[in-house]
């Protein structure tokens, strides 16, 4: 299946830091721009769901109707540099795509409730998935999450084995899989986790108070329960995503504790209850991922022959960039992999004898 290794860019290439800099910074270089439809979808609660669609550039290798189903990392979205350039690679291999666009991280798509993205919320995921199975009745789906995106699809695939159906394989990108275990390690120096973090909850920080209107402001939606002024007044001086969890994310859901709800929105207790192929990738060079985190795929790939774990020695949170000396080439090999990984999944699916559903049912069950 994985063919090929990472090869990092020469002079640089092999610093965690820098793979991660430069894909915050710039995400990809070159990026396309792929064309796509962007779709609304009416929540339950009153939220606008939304997420772009793009239509395959050319036929699939196995001849079948196959779409990605995509959640991009924290805060992200379809115009990212990074899922333009893996959308329009994919185009051009045959998939379909279907990228989330988390709720509240567009900046010119308002909030029609007062809740937006959480750490592992599936509502508006599961929803676009609904849709796209609803819209395309033969096509197969090929799951995909990038960082807090990887988290999000796991949990979703393991909440009901009804969301498994006519799902070929999910690959998961440089997740944490634990935001309890990760907790603590994202509050030490080493390796500048907290420097990160620090980083990462100034931009929540930005995209909450953009939404501070619907979500604390006095206004004909009812706001969570929980939910005060006094807790605007800690988001301004909160320096860490732990303390905007706490003080913000947690109360969209109802949580009592931050504990409380790490442990019930993190995929890890869901993991186990995945039956299709599944890719977990992390790079051991990530410094938003402690090493300890790392047992948990591993672990699940001794145990589960339907689980693999691919760990670079390189790469950083999401970089993976490749190039001879110096200059990043466009495509990534974190780009290539998931393509190549779904093709020889539905090569694989296309050529084996297929059970019949009981036979597939008891097999769901060991």
């Amino acid at each position: 299946l994985l063919p090929f290794r990472y090869i990092p860019p020469l002079i640089w290439g092999k610093s965690g830091h820098i793979q991660t800099a430069l894909y915050g910074k710039m995400g990809r270089v070159r990026s396309p721009h792929p064309h796509g439809l962007r779709k609304y979808l009416t929540m339950p609660d009153g939220a606008t769901a939304t997420f772009d669609l793009f239509e395959p550039r050319s036929e699939h290798c196995t001849g079948e109707d196959v779409t990605m189903v995509i959640c991009p990392g924290i805060a992200n979205h379809s115009e990212k540099q990074y899922i333009r350039t893996f959308v329009d690679y994919a185009q051009k291999n045959g998939y379909r795509c279907a990228v989330l666009n988390h709720l509240g991280a567009l900046p010119n798509i308002e909030l029609t409730s007062p809740r937006m993205f959480t750490y592992g919320c599936t509502w508006e995921f599961g929803a676009m998935v609904n849709y796209i199975k609803k819209t395309y009745p033969q096509t197969q789906l090929v799951v995909v999450g990038f960082s807090l995106g990887g988290n999000i699809v796991c949990k979703y695939l393991g909440e009901n084995q009804a969301n498994q159906e006519r799902v070929l394989c999910c690959v998961s990108l440089c997740q944490g899989y634990s935001a309890l275990r990760a907790q603590e390690t994202f509050m030490q120096w080493d390796h500048c986790r907290r420097f990160y973090n620090f980083l990462m909850a100034d931009n929540m920080k930005k995209i909450i108070l953009s939404h501070r209107q619907v979500l604390f402001g006095d206004n004909n939606m009812k706001k969570p329960q929980s939910l005060s002024e006094s807790d605007l007044g800690k988001l301004y001086t909160a320096t860490s995503l732990m303390q905007i969890d706490d003080n913000v994310m947690r109360k969209f859901h109802g949580y009592s504790s931050l504990k409380e709800y790490y442990e019930e929105e993190s995929c890890l207790q869901y993991l186990h209850r995945i039956y299709v192929p599944l890719l977990l990738v992390n790079a051991a060079d990530d410094p938003l991922v402690h090493e300890s985190l790392l047992s948990i795929p591993r672990a699940l790939s001794e145990k589960r022959e339907n689980v693999m774990h691919v760990l670079p020695l390189h790469g950083g949170h999401l970089g993976f960039f490749e190039g001879s000396v110096l200059f990043p080439e466009p495509l990534t090999w974190m780009d290539k992999l998931v393509v190549q990984y779904a093709n020889a999944i539905c090569q694989w699916e296309k050529t084996k004898p297929h059970c019949s559903d009981a036979e597939q049912a008891v097999s769901g069950q060991e």
